[in-house]
């Protein structure tokens, strides 16, 4: 039986040329819809491989949620090559590259070969994970954050068995985890804190920094821990080989007894693995057996804050904390670390006590400050941390001088970008003050830029007002109120 392409394909001589168009002897044995046929059979292939990975995985998270106790002794079959093609694609065109110096255009060229001889690699114990390379990115307060950048197929096998361990994690994770999880971010945990602080007995915050988390965690406990519920040795193996592959920094291999490389791709997770069990499963039980009043828990990645309606809870808490840390290689920051009075009734009990404003702290990039509405209503007001700020307006001003002789269209396309970039994340309620500052600023950086391009070409404010209306978003709220898509999230 002959199919419907096939016989179109075998009547093409019969096809009418385009009206006024001269026929070519090629025209009538070339046909035109090959391309589209293809790049069609392309996209069918990949949509059926995401249909058959997501089936599996979703077999994988109903044995998890069903079977709470169990471990899972044959995993590695879910690393098919569908799933290696699928963590491929998630993967960043323009990432930076590795040790072996494979960016992702030059591997997409030969891929299926390439994820072939990967897969087989893999399946029969011959893929060995390469060092990571050693890079710096400026943090705000003028230090270095080391990020360890991990090979291209490194980084397409860890993402592959992300996917297969965030399946089975992700039904025993707790809720007030947030950091680095699927369909959870970080305004979920600011929406969940202000929720929280608002509508619990919350007198006392509890703002905890974990020192230097990433390069502390011990490997040995972080295997026995993945051990819980992870029994298929080739996937502890494959963790092992991430964990000891090393660091390569000015072109010494470096390994060391503890951490996880910051800013690989399995990471994230095994972080989360590690203060599931160090931290969140026992201050779960904390507050059910040991608080004797309200405790609210709020975690991104190694960044905590807990709430406390009594300030012995709180002490308790803290002294216990310290030592629970201790026994997994872990310690708190004493200079970061610290318990302030915070809440509803704060401001009213320090006024009473001839102290000042209640003290304020800070969570993912905001500050978090006891406030009244206009009708005298308690409110939680966050607003951008100013070092934030200065930082992002910082790295603008050094950018704009770099493009100063680039032609304005050029400038205020980048500035869009930025712009949005940065209100996109702290356009929160509340935080209208600071979004203003922040575009004014801008528009003054830029034009200080301007006027350095010439000593004779004065820019006055009155132009730099249309320009700035011309390119850059105007400061406005974006987000909604915390409540309102925590009751989305968390309907019950």
């Amino acid at each position: 039986m002959m199919h419907g392409r096939e016989k179109s394909d075998s009547a093409i001589v019969a096809v009418k040329p385009t009206n006024k168009a001269v026929p070519t002897a090629a025209e009538p044995v070339e046909p035109r819809a090959g391309a589209k046929g293809n790049a069609r059979q392309q996209s069918t292939h990949r949509t059926q491989g995401r249909e058959r990975v997501a089936q599996a995985l979703e077999r994988v998270r109903q044995a998890a949620r069903q079977r709470k106790k169990e471990r899972f002794t044959a995993l590695l079959h879910h690393i098919s090559i569908d799933c290696l093609r699928m963590a491929f694609f998630a993967l960043k065109r323009d990432a930076a590259s590795g040790v072996d110096g494979l960016t992702w255009p030059t591997y997409e060229a030969d891929l299926d070969r390439n994820l072939t001889d990967l897969h087989e690699r893999v399946h029969r114990g011959a893929y060995r994970a390469l060092p990571s390379r050693r890079t710096y990115i400026p943090k705000a307060g003028g230090k270095q954050r080391p990020l360890a950048v991990a090979a291209l197929e490194d980084k397409i096998v860890q993402r592959a068995t992300a996917a297969v361990l965030n399946a089975i994690y992700e039904e025993d994770f707790l809720g007030f985890s947030y950091g680095f999880r699927p369909k959870r971010g970080q305004h979920n945990a600011l929406d969940a804190l202000v929720v929280g602080i608002t509508s619990r007995r919350v007198n006392f915050i509890f703002d905890a920094d974990v020192a230097s988390f990433f390069d502390s965690v011990s490997k040995d406990w972080l295997v026995r821990f993945v051990e819980h519920r992870i029994g298929d040795l080739r996937i502890i193996r494959l963790i092992q080989k991430w964990l000891k592959a090393g660091v390569l920094e000015n072109g010494v291999v470096t390994v060391s007894e503890k951490g996880t490389g910051q800013g690989s791709v399995i990471s994230p997770l095994l972080a989360n693995v590690y203060l599931h069990y160090v931290f969140d499963l026992w201050a779960e039980r904390w507050r059910r057996h040991e608080a004797t009043g309200d405790m609210i828990l709020v975690r991104y990645a190694d960044d905590i804050v807990v709430g406390f309606e009594h300030e012995a809870d709180a002490r308790r808490f803290w002294d216990d904390m310290r030592k629970r840390f201790e026994e997994f290689s872990l310690s708190l920051n004493p200079e970061k670390t610290r318990l302030i009075e915070f809440g509803r009734f704060a401001a009213e009990r320090r006024a009473r006590r001839g102290l000042g404003k209640p003290e304020t702290f800070n969570f993912l990039g905001f500050t978090f400050i006891c406030e009244r509405n206009s009708r005298g209503q308690f409110l939680v007001k966050r607003t951008t941390r100013r070092d934030r700020m200065r930082a992002t307006l910082r790295r603008i001003k050094e950018e704009l001088r770099r493009r100063m002789h680039e032609p304005i269209p050029e400038q205020g396309a980048w500035l869009k970008q930025v712009v949005r970039g940065f209100f996109a994340y702290h356009a929160v309620p509340t935080n209208g003050p600071a979004l203003r500052a922040f575009y004014h600023y801008v528009k003054r950086i830029w034009l200080r830029t301007l006027r350095r391009r010439s000593q004779k070409d004065r820019f006055s404010w009155q132009r730099m007002h249309g320009l700035a209306a011309n390119w850059l978003p105007q400061p406005r709220i974006l987000h909604p109120y915390p409540d309102k898509r925590f009751a989305v999230m968390h309907p019950r």
